[in-house]
């Protein structure tokens, strides 16, 4: 019997743990995706408690905890730091199986250096150990990201955003790059047009132009577009239902846009129509400035009505959606390939049914200008755990090249959250090693080793062409 989350954690095989040990394991950490608050890295917080740090924003831990019997009180409410970690203490146990058992004990290893199991029991030690920890300058916001040897880290931030901080944490020469991601959805979002009115004065206001039609809105996204390229940014994310396949002419989108400016309702016809348009013409401007564009696709948010009211988005309450996601993705990119003006994506599915749909997908637009210029992302939010990981690499070797994968991401607000890389790519290693020991690809460490390293890192940073340290 192996003993639990030991060094070979996940390796099954000889050939495994070499590909992990000699060169997975080395490889910094690219992290392109995250939520991430950049002002949080400008002023290198300073943690209270591990409460805070581990609880606050992690709806992932409060969907458990809720399942747990835990009342929202110890979730989202006003109970003590020590409080709510007791009751994630108490859930701990029961999430055996789930990938929230394995991160909970990686972070307590990686990061505190502790194997103790976290129970009811231990809960109290753990949280008075790290807390202690987590108040001296060695475990500032920086110098987490220092330990984990990440060396570029993308936020997502939204158009109107001065950037303040981005801004800050460049001109004190912190070495790890903090760079901003360009996230649009706000700007076109006609669910509500109430809220999408006060957002587009909002947007008035940063880009310094008066929008009032489709064409001046894209001029202030494009200034917005171009200020967040002066501040380093080179990707945006579209976080979106679906790829909506709705062409329209400009009559009837100017007489949507002016329905919306009234604040009048738009239906569901019309806000795909307006989503489709808006998508395009922002794939032109990632284009026009060699930005990579990332798509998330496929959730269902926001499903419990009475808890949405009271404690707002990105609380818990989303689920994979059954959507079909492929003709109007297929129409976009299409269209942008059509005139030579379809920049780098990566295309992120939530819905596991969809995997053999975007990794066949995105051979239709590779060009041949660069390796991988289309990329499959990750296994995404519920996707981006062992089995999730397996099925999307699984799926990229049989109808891609895997050897291009740039790899994996956090996608997490949590300083705490870098092992997940670590969980990737023992993951990887695993399937290669066993792949290598049913005699069905070569024992060949010459080959086998630089294809790990590229996946974990040098593949990311030759695709995204940001300057980075060298890695080590």
């Amino acid at each position: 019997m192996k003993e639990f989350m030991d060094t070979d954690f996940l390796l099954q095989t000889e050939t495994a743990k070499r590909l992990y040990h000699d060169h997975a394991e080395k490889m910094p950490i690219y992290d392109y995706h995250c939520h991430l608050s950049p002002q949080e890295i400008a002023e290198d917080k300073q943690y209270d408690n591990l409460g805070e740090i581990w609880l606050g924003g992690d709806h992932y831990k409060w969907r458990a905890m809720r399942t747990n019997g835990i009342a929202e009180e110890f979730i989202t409410g006003n109970a003590s730091w020590r409080e709510k970690f007791q009751k994630w203490a108490e859930t701990v146990p029961q999430t055996l199986r789930n990938p929230l058992y394995h991160w909970t004990h990686l972070e307590l290893q990686r990061y505190f250096g502790i194997d103790t199991l976290l129970s009811p029991a231990t809960a109290d030690e753990i949280f008075d150990h790290c807390t202690a920890l987590l108040r001296t300058p060695e475990f500032s916001a920086r110098n987490l990201m220092r330990k984990m040897n990440v060396k570029l880290v993308c936020t997502t931030d939204d158009p109107a955003d001065d950037l303040k901080w981005h801004k800050q944490i460049a001109a004190d020469g912190f070495e790890i790059k903090v760079l901003p991601t360009f996230r649009p959805d706000k700007a076109m979002n006609l669910s509500d047009s109430i809220v999408w009115k006060s957002y587009v004065q909002t947007l008035e206001g940063s880009s310094k132009t008066t929008i009032d039609s489709p064409n001046s809105l894209l001029e202030a996204v494009d200034r917005r577009h171009e200020y967040f390229h002066s501040a380093g940014c080179r990707l945006s994310d579209h976080g979106v239902a679906y790829v909506p396949d709705a062409p329209a002419s400009d009559t009837e989108l100017e007489a949507i846009f002016q329905k919306a400016m009234e604040g009048q309702p738009v239906d569901l016809a019309d806000r795909e129509k307006f989503e489709a348009w808006f998508l395009y013409e922002v794939g032109k401007m990632n284009h026009k400035r060699g930005w990579v564009q990332q798509f998330h696709v496929g959730v269902f948010r926001n499903n419990n009505t009475r808890l949405f009211q009271s404690l707002g988005p990105d609380t818990g309450f989303d689920s994979i959606a059954d959507y079909r996601q492929g003709q109007g993705m297929i129409r976009l990119l299409d269209r942008l390939d059509h005139s030579n003006q379809l920049a780098k994506s990566i295309l992120y599915n939530i819905n596991p049914s969809d995997n053999e749909l975007f990794a066949t997908l995105i051979g239709n637009y590779q060009d041949g200008s660069l390796p991988g210029k289309i990329q499959w992302g990750s296994g995404w939010w519920f996707l981006d755990q062992k089995d999730g990981m397996e099925k999307q690499i699984n799926a990229l070797s049989n109808l891609g090249l895997l050897s291009r994968f740039i790899g994996m991401l956090t996608d997490s607000r949590s300083f705490l959250s870098y092992p997940r890389h670590e969980y990737f790519r023992r993951i990887l290693c695993n399937l290669i090693g066993t792949d290598v020991e049913n005699g069905e690809i070569p024992a060949d460490m010459e080959l086998l080793g630089p294809m790990v390293e590229n996946i974990c890192y040098n593949n990311a940073t030759n695709y995204f062409g940001i300057e980075l340290p060298t890695a080590t």
